[in-house]
This record gives structure tokens, C-alpha cells and sequence, in this order.
């Protein structure tokens, strides 16, 4: 059960009340996973071979956000950026057919993903217009977390656009913080969640390559700096990603399963450099970390794991 500063309450959703989740991505796949054992669940994603991923796992595909979203009481939203929300909810892209065609006066519709301030709050002032509510409700913990529903969410939202989703909410996550009644306020908080996240996996990434250039076994380096000060989650969780990126070229065996695409945490630091730069803040470690992501970017490494950021550093061929 998840835990927060308000109480639970009753609510609109229950067992029986249907939840469409839009995004299938490493993300939206294992949440709508976890919500077709609880929810008569509709998925869509652009992609037919994700669609067919949840109809094995129990959810209805939909070819449309509009078909997902009819007559669902929640609408979980898990896509990569602002522009893939906006397209979900009204169309436009690879998307004719937004929710927003479908979705009932008092419906809910609950925003997982990191897109800013100013995109949730100008996507709920377009639904409020339609009797819509929102949940500013940012996730982290990653794909495994999200299967087995041990998510930590950030929730800004009123109380009433709270109670309607927080069955939902409360079957993806083991820690739920309400952390103001604003919409954005849930996004400020993942936007200095996403500050730590990757100044640590940037650090991660300059302490491996230093010791593989020193000629310190990678697996040996990452289990000596998990027992220390230096511990973190990210070094835990992306280290022994990073030593697997070696693998490709020393063994001929693949690399580490893509978890995490490198533009996606690129995005993410735009977003927290953006925000700081608003709020007068001083942040010159992430910005060191947010060029250090777009130089990998532009070497081709968008599409690939965040753990291939220690090639950038230390080039596959170097030893």
C-alpha cells in the first residue's frame, strides 16, 4: 500500500472501473501490466508489436487514445516527452485520434511522465474546459518497479482529482507523496528527482572509465565503489550495465537490455537546467552533466541505454 501525507479515501475507481493507459513504452508496458490484474485495462501505443505485449498480458489493445480512452474512468498517460503527450490527448503526429475525442465529463486523466511545468498545466487547462481532471503524477523507479508496483510517484494534484485516481496510483506504487495541490507541483519535484538521478549516473560513467583506463577490472571497481560513501542507486543499477557495455566488443556477446534510452535522461536535464535557470538557481554540476548527455547524443548514442554514456568516455576499442 502506498504511503503519503493525506488519507485514503473512497473513490470513483474501482475494481471494475476501466483504465486505458497510453504508452507502452519501457514504462507504460509493465504499469499497464500491473493495472490489467486489478482493472479491466485498454492499452494503445503506435506500435502494433506493443499493443500485442499487453493484450498477452491481459490488457485490450486500442489502435487509437480515443478507443482507449472511451468510457474510462482513469487515463494513465506514459510517453516520452511533451509533444507525445499533447499528440496522445489531441492528436496530431502518428496519432488522428486523441483521448480528449472520447473522454467523459469527470474522468481523470493522470500524467506519468516527466514533460515540465508548463506542459502539464497548459495540457489541464485544456481539459478542465471539458469537465476533465488532472493528476500531475511523475514516477520513478524504473521498468522492474513498475511491473511488481513499487513505484515512488510525485503527486501534485487537489483532493477530489486525488481520490478519483488513487486506486490506480495506489496498485503502481510503494510510496506516494503528495507533494503540493498544484498541477506541476508533481513535476518540480521529478525535475529535482531527475537532477540527482543524473549528475549520479554522469559520476558513475567518469568513475568507471577512469578505472578501466587505469587498468582496475570494471566488475571488481563497481563492487568495491557499491560497499563505500561512494554507493548510490544509479551507480548500483547502471554499473553493472556499464561493464556490460564492454562485452559488445571484447566477447562479441550483446550489450545490456535497454532500460533507459540515453535521450530520454538528455530530455530530462534540459528540463532541470530550464528550470533552475528560471528560478535563479545555480546548478553547474548538471549543467556539466546535461552537455555531457548532449555530446552523447550527437556521437549517436540517443537510442541506446543510458549505461552507454561510459563508451563516450572510455571508447569500447580503447583496451
Amino acid at each position: 500500500m502506498s504511503t503519503d501525507t493525506t488519507p485514503a479515501s473512497s473513490s470513483s475507481a474501482t475494481p471494475g472501473s476501466v483504465t486505458a493507459v497510453l504508452g507502452l513504452g519501457a514504462m507504460g508496458l509493465p504499469m499497464a501490466t500491473r493495472l490489467a490484474g486489478a482493472f479491466p485495462v485498454r492499452a494503445f501505443d503506435v506500435f502494433a508489436e506493443r499493443r500485442d505485449l499487453a493484450a498477452e498480458a491481459g490488457a485490450a489493445p486500442a489502435t487509437t487514445p480515443a478507443e482507449a480512452a472511451q468510457d474510462a474512468d482513469v487515463v494513465v498517460i506514459a510517453v516520452r516527452d511533451q509533444e507525445q503527450l499533447e499528440s496522445c490527448l489531441f492528436g496530431g503526429g502518428p496519432v488522428h485520434q486523441g483521448a480528449a475525442e472520447t473522454l467523459r465529463e469527470g474522468a481523470v486523466v493522470v500524467v506519468t511522465s516527466t514533460v515540465g511545468v508548463d506542459a502539464v498545466q497548459a495540457v489541464a487547462a485544456r481539459l478542465a474546459e471539458q469537465g476533465v481532471r488532472l493528476v500531475d503524477a511523475p514516477v520513478s523507479g524504473g521498468a522492474v518497479r513498475a511491473g511488481t508496483g513499487d513505484l515512488l510517484i510525485m503527486v501534485g494534484a487537489d483532493d477530489a482529482a486525488l481520490e478519483a485516481a488513487r486506486p490506480v496510483l495506489d496498485r503502481l506504487s510503494s510510496t506516494l507523496h503528495v507533494v503540493g495541490p498544484r498541477i506541476g507541483d508533481g513535476q518540480i519535484m521529478k525535475t529535482v528527482n531527475q537532477l540527482l538521478c543524473g549528475i549520479h549516473t554522469a559520476a558513475a560513467a567518469e568513475s568507471l572509465a577512469l578505472a578501466r583506463a587505469l587498468g582496475i577490472d570494471l566488475e571488481r571497481a563497481v563492487d568495491v565503489l557499491g560497499q563505500g560513501a561512494a554507493a548510490s542507486f544509479m551507480l548500483a543499477d547502471r554499473g553493472p550495465r556499464m561493464v556490460q557495455q564492454y562485452q559488445v566488443a571484447e566477447d562479441g556477446t550483446g550489450g545490456p537490455e535497454l532500460r533507459s534510452r540515453l535521450d530520454i535522461i538528455r530530455k530530462d536535464m534540459n528540463l532541470v537546467v530550464s528550470l533552475a535557470k528560471k528560478a535563479g538557481v545555480a546548478t553547474s554540476v548538471a549543467a556539466a552533466a546535461d552537455q555531457l548527455y548532449q555530446l552523447a547524443v550527437s556521437h549517436g548514442l540517443g537510442a541506446e541505454d543510458d549505461s552507454s554514456l561510459v563508451t563516450l568516455l572510455s571508447p569500447r576499442t580503447a583496451h
